[in-house]
């Protein structure tokens, strides 16, 4: 082997480098091949969704573990964009990417709950007691408020003092029969997160 000076000094350095830092323990562990990682989605059940933030709409896929029975709770252990969605192609942004944040919060309201008037606490109630409770106001105040003709004895069909804010996270066919479903009472407060 043909070797200058400066060479040979450098393989020493290497060589004495490499036995000191194996001496204090830093030597690599050796690899068994049982110690391999097991892909943590191998057992996950796959489910596309919508973000839920802002009214662009970007694709997600949602992991979650559980056998799937009918009294199983799945958990939600991980959630990624779409690549196949048309808006986002599986991009997400940081809002998106911390969806998984969101789920697991526990500040998040699961259940309805309602204020009463003059108190200062919420309480928790059903979520067919909330869909009559809302039913029920829009009706009362429908029938005090809805304007049939106005001052010229045009028909007008107006409700003024309820308005109607949808959701972006919705499909197209949803806002179609969410918007009909909103001029058919005569709402024209009606607005969208998406502007559509």
């Amino acid at each position: 082997m043909d070797m200058n000076r400066r060479q040979f000094f450098k393989v020493c350095g290497v060589g004495l480098g490499a036995s000191s830092m194996a001496a204090l323990g830093m030597a690599p562990p050796t690899a068994y091949a049982e110690s391999i990682r097991h892909f943590k989605l191998t057992n996950t059940r796959e489910t596309r969704n919508t973000c839920p933030y802002c009214s662009v709409g970007c694709g997600l896929i949602l992991y979650s573990q559980g056998s799937g029975g009918k009294n199983v709770a799945q958990n939600i252990i991980h959630i990624e964009g779409d690549s196949d969605h048309p808006v986002n192609r599986g991009t997400l942004c940081p809002k998106g990417a911390g969806l998984l944040d969101f789920v697991h919060s526990p500040n998040r309201l699961t259940h309805p709950e309602v204020r009463e008037a003059g108190s200062n606490e919420w309480k928790r109630i059903e979520w067919s007691d909330a869909l009559d409770r809302i039913a029920r106001l829009m009706k009362d105040d429908r029938d005090a408020n809805f304007i049939e003709r106005n001052d010229k004895g045009q028909t007008v069909n107006r409700w003024l003092t309820t308005g109607f804010l949808a959701a972006s996270a919705s499909s197209n066919e949803a806002g179609y029969i969410t918007h009909k479903v909103v001029r058919s009472l005569g709402i024209l407060a009606f607005d969208n997160q998406a502007r559509v």
